[in-house]
Order: C-alpha cells, then structure tokens, then sequence
C-alpha cells in the first residue's frame, strides 16, 4: 500500500510547485525578484516553490503574469484546484448533509464500468439495505454533527446502487467477515441487511468475497477503498476522503485488492458464513 493516503495529493501539490518554479527561472527571475512584481515578500515565494503553502488562484495568475506566461495560468489553476481535491475532510463536503453527498457520486457512478471494493467494518454503500443505511449514516451524523437528513440520504443511497441490477456495471466486492458481526442497527437491521446479501450474490454483475477470520493472511487489513475502473481510488478515512488518481498509486490498490481477493471465499462457503451470521443474532 502508499506508505502514506496522502502521498498522491502531496504529489499533486508538488508538481504545480515545481512548474511554477520553472516559470521563475526561465524569466530569468529570483525569488525576491518574483515577488516584487507580485507584490508579496520573499518568503511567500519560497513556501509556494516548497509546496509548503498552496497557491490561490489569484496567486497563480499573478505569477504567470509576472513570467510572461498567463496563457498557462488557466491550466495551472487547475491542477492546482484537483490537487486540493484529492485530501478532502468529510466535514467540508458533508456539511450540507448526507443526502446530496450520495448524489453528487451519481455521474461517477454512471460512466464507471468495473467497480472494485474492500471493506473491514461496514457493509459496501453498494449493498446497504436502506435499513442499514439510515442506522449507519445515523451514527455519521450524530458523530460529526452533521444536519439531519439521514431518512433522506439512506433513500438516495439505496437509489444509486441500482448500477448492480442494471446489467451495465461490474461490480466487485471483498469484505471481511468482521462486517457480517458488526451490530449496526437493530437485530432486525441486521437481519434484513445479512438477507439481503444472500440475495444479492445472485445478480449477474455482483461478485462478493468474504475474507474469513481464519485466513492465512497474504495482505493485512487496509483502509476501505473503492476502485472506479483503473483510473480511481477513493479511500476513506476517519476524518477524510482522499482521492488517488496517480497511475503508480492507483495501481498498488490494483495489487492489493488483488491479494486480499486470494484469501476470500465465494460461493457455498461465503454463504455459510452469512448464514452462520443471521443465525448468531437469535
């Protein structure tokens, strides 16, 4: 796995710096130089080149102008904006609430082909019943404090999984079995929820693995991630989505996802697990 989740945004980040610093340095500029047209101090610039303190919009445009290359502002200001995009704190794109959150992913969704997931905790958004989906965006609210659009957001969740019936999707899903024995919600949540997946292992499109806890391990437990294609990886953490897009990066949860796949069981022996599950909740 990336030594760290932030690895591709800090890279992001750098790349810009590093082609502002080649803009510098081919208008024959020094850093003092630099910021005397802009209008800042020194150490300004020096953050900037450093990938310390990221560019405003304003700043990158002025910088161009400095160096007699405004025709590339636009493009720097934008990958400038994706870089920041990469790292972005729940709390900053749910604070309006859940609900839009679950329709904002629907383009992405729409034109990915082959979805790829792993999940240690929580049953994958793909599969939630809206039961399970409410009880858990519940305690995501409650804990982040977040407006209170729960009943909302589960319907809209539940809406944009129907990419696993449609017959225009493949999706792919590995969980441990720690997900089955995870209490979200009530017994009957749970129920519903265990149900459900034994329903859905039938659909044409929907491959789901369990990594038991009994296998020998070959990759340790990561942090769940969702793989759009081979183009994308979200991954989400306690405080934060980051958004891996580097091809190298995205390519190690491709070999990871590949080995936490060698350890699951499919089939008969997946369903035996659930089952053993449903029956654990009498």
């Amino acid at each position: 796995m990336p030594s760290s989740p932030f690895s591709g945004a800090q890279a992001a980040r750098e790349s810009v710096s590093a082609r502002l610093k080649d803009l510098r340095l081919d208008a024959n500029l020094t850093m003092q130089g630099l910021a005397d047209q802009c209008g800042w101090n020194k150490a300004k610039t020096s953050r900037i080149e450093a990938a310390k303190t990221a560019p405003a919009d304003s700043d990158i445009r002025a910088w161009c102008t400095a160096c007699d290359a405004e025709e590339q502002a636009a493009d720097l200001i934008a990958s400038s904006r994706s870089a920041d995009s990469m790292y972005v704190e729940w709390r900053r794109m749910q604070r309006t609430g859940l609900r839009r959150l679950q329709q904002a992913s629907v383009p992405l969704y729409e034109r990915t082909t082959l979805f790829r997931a792993y999940s240690a905790r929580v049953m994958p958004g793909f599969l939630q019943t809206e039961g399970y989906a409410r009880a858990l965006l519940s305690l995501i609210a409650e804990f982040r404090g977040l407006p209170n659009d729960v009943n909302e957001a589960a319907a809209a969740r539940v809406d944009r999984s129907h990419i696993i019936r449609d017959g225009l999707h493949r999706v792919v899903l590995l969980i441990e079995e720690d997900v089955l024995t995870h209490r979200i919600g009530s017994n009957s949540v749970m129920a519903g929820q265990l149900g459900y997946l034994l329903t859905a292992m039938a659909y044409p499109a929907v491959s789901l693995g369990i990594i038991p806890r009994t296998a020998s391990r070959v990759m340790w437990g990561p942090e769940t991630f969702t793989m759009f294609d081979d183009k994308r990886v979200h991954v989400e953490l306690l405080a934060a989505k980051v958004t891996v897009t580097t091809p190298t990066e995205v390519d190690v949860y491709k070999r990871a996802f590949a080995r936490l796949a060698e350890m699951a069981v499919y089939g008969p022996r997946a369903r035996t697990l659930i089952s053993r599950a449903i029956d654990a909740l009498d």
